[in-house]
Formats: structure tokens, sequence, C-alpha cells
């Protein structure tokens, strides 16, 4: 019963924290953010909860596989200003352009299996 709520409670304490530090400290948040974070606290949760090494090894190579892909999400957004859409444009293209990401990495996933 205290897993989850401990779980719960880091996780949303990095969320909050990174959120709170973008408004004081934004390149230092968005350094924070960069940071493999994440997925460092997934894969040791995952370990402890499943104590299983083989599917943690591949859980990070699906990490490292997924995490050029889904840069795509910032892509339209170093083309702001010369994209006419608005912010929420520029959010919804980079969720379309993620959507392609995660479909090239199940094929690269499901090739590499």
């Amino acid at each position: 019963m205290y897993w989850p709520a401990l779980k719960i409670a880091i996780s949303v304490a990095v969320i909050v924290g990174s959120s709170w530090l973008s408004g004081k400290r934004p390149e230092l948040a968005g350094f924070l953010v960069a940071l493999p974070i994440t997925s460092m606290l997934v894969l040791a949760f995952s370990f402890a909860e499943f104590h299983d090494p083989t599917a943690s090894v591949r859980f990070a190579k699906s990490i490292v596989a997924a995490v050029p892909l889904s840069l795509l999400f910032f892509v339209p957004f170093l083309f702001a200003e010369k994209l006419p859409i608005g912010y929420w444009g520029l959010y919804a293209l980079g969720v379309l352009l993620l959507t392609c990401g995660y479909f090239i990495h199940a094929f690269v996933m499901k090739a590499g299996a």
C-alpha cells in the first residue's frame, strides 16, 4: 500500500518542482527536465517492483530508441517564428509528429525483438 503512494509522491514532486522552477529559472528547469529523470525513476521503480533484469534491460533499450524520436515533439517550436499557427497549433503539430515517432518506435522495437 505504501509503495504506490511513495511512487506517486516522488513523481509529483519531480513534476511540480520542475514546473515551479520553469517560472523562476526556465533554462535550469529545461535542463533538469531534459535529463532522463523520469526514465531513471521509472527504471528504478520497475526493477524494485518486479525484480526482472531482462525486462528492465529491454525497457531501457526501448527508452534509448524512443528518446531521439520523442524530440520530434519539439520540432515545430524550433520553427515557431516561421510557422504562423500560434502556440496551440505548434503544440498540436508536435503531438502529431510525436505520434508518427511512436509508430516508428514500435516498428524499430518489433524489428529488434
